[in-house]
């Protein structure tokens, strides 16, 4: 089970912090994904990070401004968001990924004045 997170109403140029807590796997083998999504647009890969910690990739849009972190003891991985920007607004889903996928129920990041 994944259960995000951290979303809310934010102003432009702010920042968020998500957390992504998991439960019911072995956290420390997944990759784990964070993505969004805006009603009638694909599911966007935003950012991803190794099951070690070590490697991390982020979307062209995500670049600079957001960190993906994982907490391998506490079964946590994060997005943090800085310098938001209204394009940012989205549902923001959490993803475990090894054999077998696993989603988070999103949580709504609104950036907005």
């Amino acid at each position: 089970q994944l259960v995000e997170s951290g979303g809310g109403l934010v102003q432009p140029g702010g920042s968020l912090r998500l957390s992504c807590a998991a439960s019911g796997i072995t956290f420390s083998s997944y990759m784990m994904n964070w993505y969004r999504q805006v009603p009638g647009k694909e599911r966007e890969l935003v950012a991803s990070i190794t099951n070690g910690g070590a490697i991390t990739n982020y979307a062209d849009s995500a670049k600079g401004r957001f960190t993906i972190s994982r907490d391998n003891a506490k079964n946590l991985v994060y997005l943090q968001m800085n310098s938001l920007k209204p394009e940012d607004t989205a549902v923001y889903y959490c993803n475990a990924r090894l054999w077998e996928s696993y989603w988070g129920q999103g949580t709504q990041v609104t950036v907005s004045s």
